[in-house]
């Protein structure tokens, strides 16, 4: 069972910074795409950020500038770095990534969520 275990949410000022971690962990045999995503109070699911194998990056026009996303595969993890953080940014951030396992196909994965709230 693969599994994706997030940390690093909690509460901060406007302007501050948060990094976020998403390591993914069990039978892997591979990660293509690992990827952010954020659900806003009463909001539908957003994507924040991607990050493919060979490193190439994408992200939201509300966070490019603001957010930086980077992986170390050695370690199967996917990070968000978050600095200028501004209170819109408040919402539980969940970690993705396209997962093939020693027993499937390429599937894709989903963490249990993080909290992060930005306060005025």
């Amino acid at each position: 069972q693969v599994q994706l275990v997030e940390s690093g949410g909690g509460l901060v000022q406007a302007g501050g910074s948060l990094r976020l971690s998403c390591a993914a962990s069990g039978s892997i045999r591979s990660i293509n795409a690992m990827g952010w995503y954020r659900q806003p109070p009463g909001k539908q699911r957003e994507l924040v950020a991607t990050i493919t194998s060979p490193g190439r990056t994408n992200y939201a026009d509300s966070v490019k500038g603001r957010f930086t996303i980077s992986r170390d595969n050695a370690k199967n993890t996917v990070y968000l770095q978050m600095n200028s953080l501004k209170p819109e940014d408040t919402a539980v951030y969940y970690c993705n990534a396209a997962i093939r396992s020693t027993w499937s196909a390429y599937r894709d994965y989903w963490g249990q969520g993080t909290q992060v709230t930005v306060s005025s």
